[in-house]
């Protein structure tokens, strides 16, 4: 029986791979066939999940997405081991939160930094790869899949660094989709409700649980491993005509927006 969502043969970048949601998709891709190529600042834990999944198939790239060089040599380095790109999850993010009126002028860079301009340079680098892959007449599968939030669809408070970069992804999704499209190139985005990851220690506390917890009609959060299936389903050629959308994987938080 075929399998709609097999990654065989195919190589994708996975950023913020280290742990939560990346660690989860990179096993999932691995699962289903592909090689995981894991990019985070954390070195550590990525030779711990290399060495669990396989060396053979996995490669490692240590470094920061708010790093434009370090990005575009990653690329560069990964397309020469591996031959082609075929999928990017552009899913390293980081939460500094304060107020609005108190937020300190690093403190809403930083996030910008890494959650909005990192992921334009993943996707510009990537994408500038697929697009020489089209051109040179190469139909192999090209898709990106940017991971954005209920904070960019919604607001949050005392995350509006957080909030606007998540919001800014959805426009690179939309934008790339609209200017790669005809060279079959798919950008997506997937937008996450609260999955248990130590990203969101804070809001799965006991002072934020239950008012969280009244608004999800499913009345649980997710896991990393059960929100990696949409991101894969959007790698693969299940989702071959779908382009420029955002998905909502949040239990139901968003209903109808």
């Amino acid at each position: 029986m075929i399998n709609p969502m097999s990654l065989e043969g195919q190589n994708i970048i996975v950023t913020g791979a280290g742990q939560g949601i990346g660690e989860a998709v990179s096993r999932l891709v691995v699962d289903l066939g592909g090689k995981a190529i894991l990019v985070d600042l954390q070195e550590d834990k990525l030779a711990r999940l290399s060495e669990s999944l396989g060396a053979d198939k996995t490669e490692v790239h240590v470094g920061s997405v708010a790093d434009p060089g370090f990005v575009q040599r990653m690329v560069d380095e990964t397309v020469r081991n591996n031959g082609a790109v075929h999928g990017l999850v552009n899913n390293a993010g980081i939460v500094r939160a304060a107020m609005a009126v108190k937020m300190p002028i690093e403190t809403w860079q930083q996030v910008i930094d890494v959650n909005l301009s990192g992921v334009f340079y993943c996707l510009q680098a990537v994408g500038r790869h697929m697009n020489e892959r089209a051109e040179d007449g190469d139909t192999s599968p090209a898709s990106i899949v940017n991971i954005s939030s209920d904070a960019g669809r919604r607001g949050t408070i005392g995350q509006i660094n957080y909030g606007a970069a998540k919001s800014g992804v959805m426009g690179l999704t939309m934008s790339a989709a609209r200017e790669w499209s005809a060279k079959q190139i798919r950008v997506n985005t997937v937008c996450f409700g609260v999955v248990e990851t130590e990203m969101t220690e804070t809001i799965r506390s006991d002072k934020f649980r239950d008012g969280v917890m009244a608004q999800v009609p499913m009345k649980r959060f997710a896991t990393p491993e059960e929100v990696s299936q949409p991101v894969c389903f959007l790698l693969s050629n299940a989702a071959s005509y779908i382009t420029g959308q955002h998905l909502s994987v949040n239990g139901g938080y968003t209903i109808g927006v």
